[in-house]
């Protein structure tokens, strides 16, 4: 009766909460309606627990797997494999109690199946469509594969799994082989020790196996093909830098006649020494003597302080579509002379490239034709031009450009509209860019935060901030002419920084 059930492979379905059992029955109440499986695997996975029971409320479907004990109603079950091939399902109508009949299943005899019915019966539930496949006729030859970690995880005693497990006449007991390699809890028995890292870093002699190369690689002259790992010099290099080295690098490219004791460098290293008011004076004369005229270098400084100016303004940060409505300030202080000319054409680049631009420059009856020049192109701007400082803005700009200082008319400084626009722009918390400012021996009365030099470096002081050199095209014949060997040290950039050195 209820005891013919025992030992029997069975697999329990309890619906999507509990999940599927599969286990062998270790008993069978029929009073209390239960049933017990030893050894259980939920979902594939062993259970912790050696026993599980089940109420035939929960149980959807009962599926039997294997009959490992002989029935007299069932015909006489035989040991083979054939018991294996039948798989008997009972489903529950709701109460489950017809999962739990006391009635055992009927097997045939394995001699009363064939060979053929037994390779091709649909009853093979119990097997996976690789197992049949294996199993069938002209597929002799083919090897299954084993998970590696399964099978190095087999206990002493247990013997590995056969292929055509039928045809060997083992059936039910090897399949528990099968399901014990897979879903058992042997495979972390190798998982305890530990890898020893020193000792066998110990076993490898690195000082043989260089003698072994160096002795490997040395010719019959005594000569080697290449450097051993000892010999070898690592080097470590940059993305930008060069292997490959033709010749010594040279810092200081540029060397003037009349050293005035202070030099920069720039940011690759090379040295740029400063030069007196009256050399770099007669460098400008000599270079509109061979062709470089006035305008063309006011146009030259102009695109290099706007584009500089443009940049300390946050460039592509700043100057997009997206920050029309917030259009930068810029303010020009400029005088009646070259510095200012300078600065007019500077705020003229500015404006083209849609900066709000505040032009101050005073009313003279008679101004400079450089100047008449500039202003006639920046009218055309649109910007505001304005000649007092009560029209210059009340409030903080984004930077202030001066050009007020001139190299050569120190009286300039004592005007009224001079000392007005000095007072507005040290007032204001603007960022303060000079150009082209005077040498050292004449103090700036408004302290700027960068300089802009045209060329090459004048002497400048502390009140100047930091220095920035632009290249406003003189040819290096140009340099020649005054004495002064010349390498240019722009590189790809017409602005670059200088440091002191």
């Amino acid at each position: 009766m209820a005891a013919d059930w025992l030992g029997c492979l069975v697999s329990i379905n309890c619906g999507e909460t509990l999940g599927v059992y599969q286990g062998e029955v270790s008993s069978v109440n029929q009073c209390s309606q239960t049933i017990s499986l030893r050894q259980p695997f939920h979902n594939g996975i062993k259970c912790p627990v050696p026993e599980v029971t089940f109420s035939a409320m929960d149980i959807k479907e009962l599926k039997i797997l294997d009959i490992r004990n002989g029935s007299s109603s069932g015909g006489g079950l035989v040991q083979g494999g054939v018991a294996n091939s039948n798989c008997t399902e009972h489903k529950t109508g709701g109460g489950g109690r017809e999962a739990l009949s006391s009635n055992p299943v009927a097997v045939p005899l394995r001699a009363e199946l064939r060979s053929h019915e037994v390779l091709t019966s649909p009853q093979q539930c119990s097997k996976s469509y690789g197992e049949r496949h294996l199993e069938a006729p002209g597929q002799k030859g083919f090897r299954r594969r084993h998970n590696s970690w399964s099978s190095s995880s087999k206990g002493p005693n247990q013997a590995p799994p056969k292929k055509n497990s039928l045809k060997n006449g083992f059936g039910a007991g090897q399949m528990k082989l099968k399901d014990d390699e897979c879903f058992g809890d042997g495979t972390d028995e190798g998982l305890d020790t530990d890898f020893d890292f020193e000792g066998n870093l110990a076993l490898f002699d690195k000082a043989a196996i260089f003698s072994q190369i160096d002795t490997s690689e040395r010719h019959g002259n005594g000569t080697r093909s290449r450097g051993t790992p000892s010999e070898r010099t690592p080097s470590c290099y940059r993305h930008d830098e060069n292997i490959l080295e033709a010749k010594p690098i040279v810092y200081r490219q540029i060397s003037v006649p009349q050293p005035v004791g202070k030099e920069y460098c720039t940011d690759s290293g090379l040295v740029v020494p400063s030069v007196s008011y009256k050399l770099h004076r007669r460098l400008l004369i000599m270079a509109e003597r061979l062709g470089l005229s006035l305008e063309r270098r006011l146009e030259m400084t102009g695109v290099c302080a706007s584009q500089m100016a443009l940049t300390l303004l946050g460039g592509p940060n700043r100057l997009t579509p997206k920050n029309v409505h917030q259009r930068p300030t810029v303010v020009l202080l400029c005088g009646p002379h070259v510095q200012g000319a300078q600065g007019v054409s500077c705020g003229r680049h500015l404006a083209n490239h849609e900066v709000e631009v505040v032009l101050f420059l005073p009313n003279f009856v008679k101004m400079l034709e450089s100047i008449t020049n500039e202003l006639a192109l920046f009218s055309k701007t649109g910007s505001k031009q304005v000649s007092t400082v009560k029209d210059l803005p009340d409030g903080p700009v984004d930077l202030v450009i001066n050009c007020l200082d001139c190299h050569e008319n120190a009286f300039l400084r004592d005007q009224p509209w001079y000392q007005a626009a000095v007072n507005w722009a040290n007032q204001n918390r603007a960022p303060v860019l000079s150009i082209d400012p005077p040498v050292s021996g004449q103090e700036q009365a408004v302290e700027a935060k960068w300089s802009l030099s045209l060329g090459l470096p004048l002497t400048l002081g502390e009140s100047a901030g930091r220095v920035y050199l632009c290249d406003i095209g003189l040819p290096r014949q140009v340099f020649q002419e005054v004495g002064i060997m010349y390498h240019s040290p722009f590189g790809c950039k017409f602005v670059i920084p200088l440091h002191p050195a």
